[in-house]
């Protein structure tokens, strides 16, 4: 899931729905026209996670902002069972696509997922959950609280939550337009930038097993992976 410049806001300065809908817009568009567009290779913080998650004996994942799937990929070729949501379709129908061309159809599955919504999955259904860049795009602190509090539902107790955000050392926290709420706009996209307090407050209710700094891409972005186990 990401985010497209154009954005309205909300009353209270938050990035708010009419720039869910331009992201969506945004992305149905760019997933079109760069098929692929993440490449093949998964993300270092989805090879963490997978080391985690089969030391743990996880056998059901469920990735949240899946995209077009080098992530979800990576964990059905690595044995885990995934169910990879994202708000995009297109990107949804590549993956599938992709899953069906290498074999692993029976372990993957798609769900259509707008986040700011309950979380169309059952109670303590699933044992791990991925999120790279999800809880960073432009929701408001409630927003990605209210979706915290989700992942919680979903999981089984003992269940592992791994979550990657940019975060306010990041050379573009501050920069560009801001929109409220530590939602700050630059070169085309909105990012919700954290603050270690909301890592910490997000751990409320859960174990808080670790917070690692890490960059990515050329910037470089400066990001949390963060790991937190469900009580």
């Amino acid at each position: 899931m990401s985010t497209d410049a154009d954005a309205s806001t909300d009353g209270d300065g938050a990035a708010g729905h009419g720039t869910v809908r331009s992201q969506r817009d945004h992305w149905e568009r760019t997933y079109g026209t760069h098929p692929g567009m993440y490449g093949d290779e998964p993300s270092a913080p989805a090879v963490r996670a997978a080391e985690v998650f089969l030391a743990l004996g996880v056998g059901q994942v469920l990735e949240l902002g899946a995209g077009h799937g080098r992530d979800a990929l990576f964990f059905a070729r690595s044995g885990l069972t995934v169910t990879a949501a994202d708000f995009s379709p297109v990107a949804l129908d590549q993956l599938g696509a992709r899953a069906d061309a290498e074999g692993l159809a029976d372990r993957v599955a798609t769900a259509v997922v707008d986040v700011r919504e309950p979380l169309p999955f059952a109670d303590a259904s699933v044992d791990a959950v991925f999120a790279h860049m999800l809880l960073c795009m432009a929701l408001s602190t409630d927003e990605i609280h209210a979706l915290v509090a989700e992942v919680h539902r979903v999981l089984r107790r003992g269940g592992t939550f791994v979550y990657t955000v940019r975060h306010t050392g990041d050379a573009h926290y501050g920069a560009g337009t801001g929109h409220g709420d530590d939602i700050w706009e630059h070169g085309g996209f909105a990012v919700h930038f954290f603050p270690r307090a909301l890592v910490d407050a997000l751990a409320d209710g859960w174990t808080l097993d670790e917070v690692i700094d890490f960059e990515e891409g050329d910037l470089p972005r400066r990001l949390w992976r963060v790991t937190q186990t469900r009580r």
